[in-house]
């Protein structure tokens, strides 16, 4: 895996490329106008779909097909600390469709504890916590 970076202004406006030629952009959260994610941003954004893909492929082996997935990511940092990591991460993940609760837990609990990349990386640095709806109501465990 490889990503290339190139700066566009004279500011922080970045673009990042991989070999396949997908493109994103980063900025400084703290510019008038930011032309992409921070890069503390995009971590949250990696966690959410890295695990997203991993429930989407559990529910898809088990002939679960759903109707809509969303996740609510909400990343906590310590106040001005140096470097400002994250310590707490919660995820809100909201399925709709045909699918019981139970499968929805159990494929959740799958790619946060198991399978996702991200996920297993960042609870080095972080407590992750995470949550689970399925057509509206809260799973409990």
């Amino acid at each position: 895996m490889k990503i290339f970076l190139k700066r566009l202004n004279d500011a922080y406006h970045f673009e990042t490329k991989n070999e396949r030629g997908d493109v994103v952009h980063l900025d400084n959260k703290s510019e008038a106008d930011p032309q992409g994610g921070s890069p503390m941003d995009l971590i949250l954004r990696g966690i959410a779909g890295c695990s997203s893909i991993d429930v989407v492929m559990i529910l898809k082996k088990q002939k679960v097909e759903l109707e809509d997935l969303q996740v609510e990511v909400e990343g906590f940092r310590e106040d001005g600390a140096v470097p400002n990591v994250f310590k707490k991460i919660h995820l809100n993940f909201i399925l709709k469709g045909e699918v019981s609760s139970a499968k929805a837990l159990r494929a959740v609990e799958l790619s946060m504890d198991k399978y996702c990349s991200v996920a297993k990386m960042l609870e080095k640095a972080a407590e992750i916590s995470y949550e689970v709806n399925v057509n509206g109501e809260k799973v409990e465990a």
